[in-house]
């Protein structure tokens, strides 16, 4: 197999003209800078989540790329053209990557808080009343969805009327995209329940086939692309990182995340992020291979 493409996390092999092989590595990757540790396990425990989503998905009658599972960290896919010119896509394109991310937040965290925090977001807007005092972890009142850029080196927020400039998608298909997304989360939602899992937010990524039939690529419903929160402390009002944040906390917690955005505030030379110890790793693979079970339901051996 031809090598097209090595990510932070993934590497892409092409198997022939119409589907190409993910494999999933144990590299780990946190404000967009490359850790310089593995995590025993990671890429295998990624690659069988996304695939029982794309199983579910498929019982569901949601279209996706999906075509096997390759054990223990591979997967096939129906490939579609990656175009990078944003002129060269239109609302007669076929078989492409529509080149935008999809975020879904059920739950307000992250940057989210953030943005409230510092008024870039009203509360309004998230479905609040205007003078609502908003909490970190509140579950919000309705999803707010936010799209960003997917081809672009840094990835940036999108308004709609941009995002429908720039993908090539009608109005009426951005509005089956957004219903594809509601229903993919109600399903992540119903299944992880049962097993004391929050799905806090995530996001997913389409693409048109032959036919310009919308279906869900790449991955999603793992602990790198999704946040999650587990149940009972969430009952007693902690929020316990069940995901790629609990190592976003380890790195800022360490002074590296303050040193990482003082130099890019300053647009000087970034610094290189360290290693994670013997025992953060021992601690995040761990976390992975727990994240896998109570995701899916299944043994991880």
């Amino acid at each position: 197999m031809k090598l097209l493409r090595t990510g932070k996390v993934k590497q892409v092999y092409e198997v022939d003209e119409g589907t190409l092989e993910f494999l999933f590595t144990d590299n780990i990757s946190v404000f967009d800078k490359k850790i310089p540790s593995q995590v025993p396990f990671k890429g295998e425990t990624l690659c069988r989540s996304a695939a029982f989503w794309f199983q579910v998905c498929r019982k569901a009658g949601i279209r996706t790329h999906f075509t096997e599972l390759v054990p223990p960290n591979r997967m096939r896919v129906k490939r579609v053209e990656v175009i990078e010119d944003y002129d060269k896509i239109n609302c007669s394109t076929t078989n492409y990557l529509i080149p935008l991310e999809i975020i879904s937040r059920h739950y307000v965290a992250g940057s989210l808080f953030d943005r409230i925090r510092s008024r870039e977001i009203k509360p309004e807007e998230l479905g609040f009343s205007p003078n609502h005092d908003v909490k970190y972890g509140e579950k919000l009142p309705q999803p707010f969805y936010e799209t960003t850029t997917k081809l672009e080196k840094v990835d940036r927020l999108l308004t709609r009327e941009e995002a429908l400039k720039i993908s090539g998608l009608t109005e009426e298909e951005m509005n089956r995209l957004i219903e594809m997304v509601a229903k993919i989360d109600d399903l992540i939602a119903s299944e992880v329940e049962e097993r004391m899992l929050i799905h806090v937010d995530g996001k997913k990524e389409f693409a048109f086939d032959d036919h310009r039939r919308l279906m869900v690529v790449d991955t999603f419903g793992t602990a790198d692309e999704d946040r999650w929160w587990d149940e009972d402390p969430y009952a007693n009002g902690e929020c316990v990182e069940l995901s790629k944040e609990a190592v976003r906390q380890y790195y800022r917690g360490s002074g590296y995340y303050n040193a990482l955005t003082a130099a890019r505030k300053a647009k000087g030379a970034e610094p290189d992020i360290p290693a994670l110890p013997a025992d953060q790793i021992k601690k995040v693979s761990d976390l992975y291979i727990e994240m896998f079970e109570r995701i899916t339901g299944e043994s991880f051996r």
